[in-house]
Formats: structure tokens, C-alpha cells, sequence
């Protein structure tokens, strides 16, 4: 049956299980929006701006797991999808971005609302495609979206021309594809992990070091189980939160520039690391000469490229996380009077690290007239379900975040850690609700970041998206501002935000429900009354102004050169 470009696309999309899409129309995809009239199963969000829909794709895709799409037009909206493609790109988010083109004829001719988007995105995606001709739409589709979702995973784009979108061609869907010279590496070589369980078996200060990766290969169950079959501590990631239990025993938390001092202290001692789905970021490492002096590393990831790629590494293991950790655990069933013997040589460790959590636990002074950050990070975690996912944006709040709110499942921490990107939060938690309508869907923003994409305020009222929004306002461009308390005399250039805004009245004015207090004795009620509200809700908190996220290793310092109080 013959169909036009665009239906084919919508087709295509169908057949790869995609039920939601966000997306801005324009000039170029005009047809693809008339089509869209006519396909049921696919229920589209129009976000207000094209960044907000592709952060909206990528929080999607880390809470289920799937493929997050985003729509945009040609040109500026086109453009507007850069920094969303670079942060899923970072991440590793599975993501495929449509955008709409000019016609064939007139590529490479300047037309209005041209750019050459293959060209601008080509260093921030794993593939990109231009479509030619419909009866290639559907083989496109299917590359698109097994190359997104399929080894280390990251977004795809797909350039469609106006003409291309309008032109009749017969539908045939591929069952199955083959790219030549793309082949990852799934599998884990049996012989590299009997080498490293032999590895583990030996160490007498062993910590394991886990990364988002793991949650990508959905490997969490089977980590938790290395972990407390072995008995071995274990350190996170910001990525990685969430894939080991934050209240387990084991648990050291989060490791590197604001980790914890026991993590860090752990990581500096230790004689083997097994490294899981990590990329050993220079935000883990800090000073790469100093780091982890004694330890010998094994390094488990799907990617070939991050293996090496930033320290030493004793013994690579390339494959699915999901699968090399599976065969440990069946290589481990043969060793049960070597697990034994195993546990009693980590009696001295277990103290070791018991003694550093004791020592200093990551903490801040409460106050009775001044509301603390961490206090309220702590009572959202208390108030709230224990599956609830939480979206944050990039600042002090998320690191707050990452230290206050125990995070006991995988992919309900949804931030963006490689980019950094300032106004990820409130649409990614968009993108997560729109999945999960009847889960809690919180996001933690500061006075910075949260107007960057604040518009979205309105696509969650409209679509009737109940998010929780705290937003910790201190007047600053809170991390900026910290750096240059502690680095640069205090010379707080351009990071303070003198203009108050009223965040109730804009919370308001977009039709959701506004709190605001500024007393510690306020805060807990507060959040009860937004959790308890059925749509979106903003709640600032006016916190103390100059609080600093401790500890901190500063930039070029060795890890366990933490500053611990300032």
C-alpha cells in the first residue's frame, strides 16, 4: 500500500513501540503534523520551546528505559534541539531527534530556515541520516533506533526533507538489519572473567566503582547481588545513583569532587577497584596522577573507547554490564569456600571504612531561624514514596540532591551529569511524568537554572502533569558563586541575582499552584501540602545564601585532599 513520507515515518515509529513523542511544528513538518491528525496511537506533548521537548525525550527515555523522541521544524527549531541532543549524548541517553528540513532541491542553497544539521550535530550523535527517498523511511527508522538503543546507547538524528515527507512510496517494514561496521560487543569473554574473579578473590581492600552504565544494561539486581555475595563496599556516580541501595550497609554513596569522605578515602586506599559502567570522569578522579596509587583495575563497559581512555586499567572487560555481571555471579557459585575465606580477609577493611564513615559523614549544621538546603533535600526524601522519581537541574541543589536524598532504585535520579546543562531539570521531569501519570515526579531546581526553561510550566499544566518543583532560592548563581568564595576573594562577579522574582505569582499566572516559605519550621508542611495537590506545584524555599555543598575536592587536588569544612 503506497503512502506518503510522512505517514510512512509515523508508521515506522509504531512499529518500534513509540507511544509518545514530543515535538514543535513548523514550516517544514507541516505534513508530518497533518499525518500525526491521523495516527491514534501515538500521543503527542507540544512543549513550548524545542530545547524543553528534547529535555523532555531524554527524561522519558532514563525513566523507562526506552527511546525518547523529539520533533522539531527547520532551522531555528532545528537548533533549538542542540543542547538537549549534547546532554542525552553525554549521558548515553537512547534518543532519536526528527528534524524537518528544506526540500532536496534546495539543500546547500541557503533557503529560509536551512542549516545543515547533520553538520552541527554530527560530534554529539552516534548516527545521523538524511532521507532521500521514501521507500528508504522505514529501513532508516529501524537503524535509527537500534543504533540508539543498542550497545553504549545515545541519541540518533534524522533529517526529513519537506519533499521527502510528501512523496508517495510503498511501506515495507524490515524485520531485521544489518549495518556494516557497527557490531558492539556484547558479550563479555568468559576467560576475562574468570581472570578477574580471581582478581576479586585476592583483594584485602577491594571497593567496586559504579557508573550509569549499569543502569542503562538495567544490571542493578545483579550488582546488588555481586556486591553483597563479595561483601565488597560500593561507591556511585551522580550517574550511577540509584543502581546499589543507599541504605544498604555497603553503600559509601556518591565518590568524587563533592563525594563522600569515605568513598573518597576508600577509592584512595583500596588494592582493586572494579570499575562498572563508569568512564573514571575527572570529577571522580580529580588529580588522574594521584589517584587510586595501590589499586589494581578492573573495568567493565560496553564502550571499547572508555576503557584506557583516562586511567590504567589492569584488566578490560568489554560487554553488556548486565551480561558480564551475570557471569560473574555463575563463576562466583563455584567459589563458596573461597567467598569465606574472602569475607574474613575483609574484616579489616569493613573497620577501615566504618571508621571513615564515622569520622565524617557527610552532615551540616542545622539552624532554627535560616533555612538549610540539606534540611529540605531531607524532608522531601521523608515525605515522599520510595519509588518517586526525582529530576534535578545543575548547581548546588544537585549535589545537595545527590547527598540528602537516598536514592534506593535505579533510574529515579534523572540529571544531567557530562554536560551540565542548566535547565535540564523541569522539562526531563516532564518527560517522566508524561511516562508514569500516576508515580511521583519531584524536580530540584535553584533560582538559575529552573528559568532557563521555566516555560514549561505551562505544557505541564495543559497536559495536566502534576510535578513537584522545589526550587532552593538563595539569590546566587548558587556553584559559581561558591567557587568564588573559596577561590577568588569573594569577588562575586555577575553570579548574584539581585532582581527577586516572585515565583509564586508565576507559578500562579501559568496556572499551577505556588508555596513559598523562608522558615525551617514551615518546610515540612510545605511539602506535604504539594504532595498532596492534584497538579503541578512550585516551592521555593528562600535558603541561606551563602551555604557551600561539602566536602569538595578542589580542581587539580588529589581525591582524598577533600576541604571539609570552610
Amino acid at each position: 500500500m503506497k503512502m506518503n513520507g510522512a505517514r510512512i515515518l509515523l508508521e515506522s515509529l509504531k512499529r518500534e513501540g513509540v507511544d509518545l513523542v514530543f515535538g514543535y511544528p513548523g514550516g517544514t513538518v507541516i505534513n508530518l503534523y497533518d499525518e500525526l491528525m491521523n495516527v491514534r496511537e501515538i500521543r503527542h506533548i507540544l512543549p513550548r520551546h524545542e530545547q524543553g521537548g528534547t529535555h523532555a525525550a531524554d527524561g522519558y527515555a532514563r525513566a523507562t528505559g526506552k527511546v525518547g523522541v523529539a520533533i522539531a521544524t527547520s532551522g531555528p527549531g532545528a537548533t533549538n534541539t542542540v543542547t538537549g541532543i549534547a546532554t542525552a549524548y553525554m549521558d548515553s541517553i537512547p534518543m532519536v531527534v526528527i528534524c524537518g528540513q528544506v526540500p532536496t532541491p534546495l539543500i546547500g542553497n541557503d533557503a529560509f530556515q536551512e542549516v545543515d544539521m547533520i553538520g552541527i550535530t554530527r560530534p554529539i550523535t552516534k548516527h545521523s541520516f538524511l532521507i532521500r527517498n521514501p521507500k528508504d523511511i522505514p529501513t532508516i527508522v529501524r537503524k535509527a533506533f537500534y543504533i540508539a538503543r543498542s550497545g553504549r546507547p545515545g541519541p540518533v538524528l534524522i533529517d526529513f526533507p519537506k519533499d521527502v515527507q510528501i512523496a508517495q512510496a510503498e511501506f515495507k517494514w524490515p524485520e531485521t538489519i544489518d549495518i556494516r561496521g557497527y557490531k558492539p560487543n556484547l558479550e563479555g569473554h568468559p576467560r576475562q572473567v574468570e581472570k578477574a574473579i580471581t582478581m576479586m578473590m585476592a583483594a584485602r581492600r577491594p571497593v567496586m566503582y559504579v557508573g550509569g552504565g549499569v543502569i542503562l544494561a538495567n544490571a542493578a539486581e545483579e550488582l546488588t547481588q555481586l556486591a553483597r555475595r563479595l561483601q565488597f563496599p560500593v561507591t556511585t556516580t551522580l550517574m550511577g545513583l540509584g543502581s546499589f541501595p543507599e541504605n544498604d550497609p555497603l553503600a559509601l554513596k556518591m565518590l568524587g569532587m563533592h563525594g563522600a569522605y569515605a568513598a573518597n578515602m576508600a577509592m584512595t586506599n583500596s588494592d582493586l577497584i572494579l570499575a562498572v559502567g563508569a568512564r573514571f570522569d575527572d570529577r571522580v578522579t580529580g588529580k588522574i596522577a594521584t589517584f587510586a596509587p595501590h589499586a589494581k583495575i578492573i573495568h567493565i563497559d560496553v564502550d571499547p573507547t572508555s576503557i584506557r581512555k583516562n586511567v590504567r586499567v589492569d584488566l578490560p572487560i568489554v560487554g553488556d554490564t548486565r551480561d558480564v555481571l551475570i557471569k560473574m555471579l555463575a563463576e562466583l557459585d563455584k567459589q563458596a569456600d573461597g567467598i569465606k575465606q574472602l569475607h574474613k580477609n575483609l574484616t579489616a577493611w569493613h573497620e577501615d571504612v566504618t571508621g571513615w564513615k564515622t569520622k565524617h559523614p557527610i552532615g551540616y549544621k542545622q539552624s532554627t531561624t535560616t533555612i538549610k538546603p540539606q534540611y529540605v533535600i531531607q524532608k522531601l526524601r521523608e515525605l515522599s514514596n520510595d519509588d518517586a522519581i526525582m529530576a534535578t537541574d545543575v548547581g548546588q541543589h544537585q549535589m545537595w540532591a545527590a547527598q540528602f536524598f537516598e536514592f534506593h532504585q535505579p533510574r529515579t535520579l534523572l540529571t544531567s551529569g557530562g554536560l551540565g546543562t542548566m535547565g535540564f531539570g523541569l522539562p526531563a521531569a516532564m518527560g517522566a511524568q508524561a511516562a508514569f501519570p500516576k508515580r511521583q515526579v519531584l524536580c530540584v531546581c535553584g533560582d538559575g537554572g529552573v528559568q532557563m526553561n521555566i516555560q514549561e510550566l505551562a505544557t505541564m499544566v495543559q497536559n495536566r502533569l502534576p510535578v513537584k518543583i522545589v526550587i532552593l532560592n538563595n539569590n546566587f548563581l548558587g556553584m559559581v558563586r561558591q567557587w568564588q568564595e573559596l577561590f577568588f576573594d569573594k569577588r562575586y562577579s555577575q553570579t548574584c541575582m539581585e532582581l527577586p522574582i516572585d515565583f509564586v505569582k508565576l507559578a500562579e499566572a501559568y496556572g499551577a499552584k505556588g508555596l513559598r516559605t523562608e522558615k525551617p519550621g514551615e518546610v515540612e508542611q510545605v511539602i506535604k501540602e504539594a504532595l498532596a495537590y492534584n497538579g503541578p506545584v512550585v516551592m521555593e524555599f528562600k535558603i541561606a545564601r551563602e551555604e557551600k555543598v561539602l566536602p569538595m575536592v578542589p580542581a587539580g587536588a588529589s581525591l582524598n585532599e577533600m576541604v571539609l569544612n570552610a
